[in-house]
């Protein structure tokens, strides 16, 4: 006798439904208070990427050599890894964690880079999603905490959503370069 399964039938829209609720539990269960403890610790990582961001520029010669495009996929996986890890980072291409307390600003569901919205709630939660701390609350509260806490008042670019899913990494690496290189 054959073995019937029964299989609840499932329309791709069931499944996109099933899957986005799965990674919202995983993300509030794992990302979120990992993503917390980095503000909390803003400092700290302030202090790591201003000891890292050096050693990147330095590396510029090695990325020209090797082309950067081919550094670009095994850079990026790095990148994403590290910071998807530690900031839930949405891999934008255009990173500003050190100007905005080590909180990722796309982590926003409004995606707004330069300060929150008009819907922060009493207890700084987000209007969007109100059992998520807004972002931006966050970002200053781990402003507070770094040396360059300031940063976080400087006007940002709108994102360029085509450089989504490229590093920034070596993007600072090329800009300090092409500005070291305009002084000569």
């Amino acid at each position: 006798m054959p073995l019937t399964l029964k299989v609840k039938n499932l329309t791709d829209s069931g499944v996109d439904n099933y899957l986005h609720r799965r990674d919202a539990v995983v993300k509030e269960r794992y990302m979120y208070p990992v993503r917390h403890w980095v503000v909390r610790h803003a400092r700290f990582f302030e202090r790591i990427y201003r000891t890292f961001e050096p050693v990147i520029v330095k590396l510029q010669p090695l990325w020209k050599s090797i082309g950067y495009q081919r550094a670009e996929k095994p850079v990026s996986v790095v990148e994403k890894f590290s910071k998807e890890l530690l900031f839930d980072c949405k891999m934008c291409g255009q990173c500003i964690l050190s100007s905005t307390g080590m909180s990722c600003p796309m982590n926003c569901p409004k995606s707004l880079r330069n300060g929150p919205c008009g819907g922060v709630q009493q207890n700084g939660n987000c209007e969007v999603n109100p059992e998520m701390r807004c972002v931006w609350v966050e970002a200053w509260e781990g402003s507070q905490k770094m040396k360059g806490g300031a940063q976080i008042h400087v006007v940002q670019l709108p994102v360029d959503h085509s450089l989504k899913g490229s590093s920034s990494w070596l993007r600072v690496a090329r800009n300090a370069s092409d500005t070291q290189q305009e002084h000569e």
